[in-house]
């Protein structure tokens, strides 16, 4: 229903406004029907040195520490009377089913147990020194005012527009998914979002059968100041995800641990970004 939404909205979306260039250092700032509405500095934040050697130890340690320990039930593949016949009947001795002559139970055999399982008692996270973390972050922020780096992730935006994309902070008044892609039309940022849903497809393995059947590429990484009716209003949309500063990190800047993601931003959480300091 959403994807149908999209497309209808995305067709009777009014044509993109013709954008401007701006100064080095500088962003536009963009009304809700993609006008230029204004100019802002580019905080220091966003000047860290580019390091994706960081950024890729950072988000891997993200993402091992989001892994949930597992293992088989103690008791899986042992739910069997089984006994062995011993020696003398010229077959392998194994375990058997009682009064039948199909193994069971023992590694080698059909429904039996796991030799060497996983533990639940396994650390599968990963350590990282919490300045090392802090500096990912800035780098990978940092590489969302690349145009260069973004456009080479894969993302589809205007060619005038400067990254991040920096709106009004009107945005996060949008109370409708209708409005909010009318307005991402305007601005020119749809297409990513578009990209998204073209991309979409059916994941290989069991991972299908167990809720995650498809798999969709990562599209805008909308900031906002605070939960808001704008930030519900676009986080259904195909491979967007919705933050706010504080909650911000590597993983969410670069997926994957590729830099460059398409960030689009509200006036009052770019305000503060700019007041972080390393």
């Amino acid at each position: 229903m959403a994807e149908k939404k999209a497309r209808k909205a995305k067709a009777e979306a009014p044509s993109e406004a013709p954008k401007r260039k701006t100064a080095e250092g500088k962003l536009n700032v963009y009304s809700l029907d993609g006008k230029v509405a204004g100019e802002q500095d580019l905080p220091g934040a966003f000047k860290t040195d580019f390091r994706p050697d960081v950024i890729r130890r950072a988000v891997t340690a993200i993402e091992a520490n989001k892994r949930q320990p597992y293992a088989p039930s103690p008791m899986g593949g042992m739910r069997h009377s089984v006994s062995t016949w011993g020696k003398g009947r010229g077959v392998a001795r194994v375990q058997r089913l009682m009064d039948s002559s199909t193994a069971a139970q023992s590694p080698n055999n059909v429904g039996g147990r796991r030799a060497h399982p996983p533990k639940v008692d396994k650390d599968l996270g990963c350590k990282i020194n919490k300045r090392e973390m802090a500096l990912a972050k800035l780098s990978a922020l940092s590489a969302t005012s690349r145009t260069e780096l973004v456009r080479s992730r894969g993302h589809k935006f205007g060619e005038e527009l400067t990254v991040p994309v920096l709106v009004k902070d009107d945005f996060e008044s949008i109370k409708t998914t209708k409005k909010a892609i009318e307005a991402l039309a305007s601005i020119g940022v749809y297409d990513d979002i578009q990209r998204a849903l073209d991309g979409k497809n059916i994941r290989a393995g069991r991972g299908k059968m167990r809720g995650r059947r498809y798999r969709i590429p990562k599209s805008l990484l909308v900031v906002v100041s605070k939960e808001c009716p704008g930030a519900r209003s676009v986080k259904n949309l195909p491979g967007v995800d919705v933050t706010t500063p504080a909650a911000m990190n590597a993983s969410m800047l670069a997926p994957g641990g590729d830099p460059g993601r398409l960030l689009l931003i509200s006036e009052a959480a770019f305000q503060l970004i700019g007041a972080w300091s390393r």
